[in-house]
């Protein structure tokens, strides 16, 4: 009896006097007023909170109307909130010398909070190269871990199976790329910081650069001081060239130099083409004469009038 009294759950006295209503309305997500000395960053949030244009115009709309989209964050275990959405609010919010800010707290694991601070941020207009490199690879672990399986290097292998679709795919959809762009920009990671730098810059194109992401980070430092001395930047085949000679350990300083150096073949430039309609000639030859035998008969009678003038002239 003991033991069948311990497994009997009375009700809180909050349950005896309160509503369903009531009970319902307590469990939905509620906004509030946080001061933003309570908000922290994200962990390896992946995106710049740069004061740009854009940014000088939210701090003006904070002044006039206030954070109209409240931020999502979570808990701390140290205390306080960490902005899962919402941080570039939060610092438009302390430029406007504003002390608090709307937020939504949930409750979210680790995976969950990656995933949704992802998506909340790839849909803004102005992402960098490196950002997306960096956030891509973020959610494709989180997604993975939440699929039980281990991340792996080759992301062709790590894109599980979810509802059918590849993890790749799956951020594709949500972000606007496909499954094999999402590829090439979490292969961006390899690059080293400052070839990375330069894909930010958009003076390195991002196609060339996932080829030279396979080159080892010392390679891929002897090629930059290569591209400085040199001032260039490397068309898509030269970077699959420099790839390759990577692949079979024969990417030298002077293999670099050839690679650069080398000029396409010169191609012979086509001759300029005289074309003449058929019914403007077709009433000077025989009835069924091809455009073949009009063109030969052309040619003869330019030729005798040539050798003609010719005799005249003399």
């Amino acid at each position: 009896m003991r033991d069948l009294a311990k497994n009997i759950r009375l009700p809180s006295i909050d349950d005896l006097f309160s509503t369903e209503e009531e009970r319902q309305d307590a469990k939905l997500e509620k906004i509030r007023i946080l001061p933003l000395s309570e908000l922290h960053p994200f962990e390896g949030h992946p995106f710049q909170v740069r004061d740009d244009e854009e940014m000088d115009k939210m701090v003006d709309s904070v002044k006039e109307y206030g954070v109209m989209t409240p931020a999502i964050v979570r808990p701390r275990r140290d205390g306080g909130y960490e902005i899962v959405a919402g941080h570039r609010r939060c610092h438009a919010s302390q430029r406007a010398g504003v002390d608090t800010m709307p937020c939504i707290v949930r409750d979210m694991d680790d995976d969950t909070a990656i995933i949704l601070m992802v998506d909340s941020n790839c849909q803004r207009e102005h992402i960098l190269p490196s950002e997306k490199a960096k956030a891509y690879q973020m959610k494709l672990e989180a997604i993975n871990r939440k699929l039980g399986r281990p991340s792996k290097e080759n992301v062709r292998q790590v894109g599980a199976h979810f509802s059918g679709n590849r993890s790749t795919q799956i951020i594709g959809e949500t972000a606007g790329d496909s499954s094999r762009q999402v590829e090439r920009f979490i292969r961006l990671n390899k690059l080293t910081p400052d070839l990375m730098q330069l894909v930010d810059d958009g003076r390195l194109k991002t196609t060339p650069a996932v080829e030279l992401s396979y080159l080892t980070p010392e390679e891929q430092e002897e090629f930059l001081s290569y591209m400085e001395e040199e001032g260039c930047t490397p068309s898509l085949s030269q970077a699959q060239k420099l790839k390759a000679a990577s692949k079979e350990s024969v990417l030298t300083k002077d293999k670099i130099h050839e690679i650069m150096s080398a000029r396409s073949p010169s191609v012979k430039p086509r001759e300029p083409q005289l074309t003449i309609a058929v019914s403007k000639v077709e009433r000077y030859f025989p009835k069924g004469c091809s455009s073949e035998q009009m063109e030969s008969t052309i040619l003869k009678l330019l030729e005798n009038y040539y050798r003609k003038r010719q005799d005249y002239e003399r």
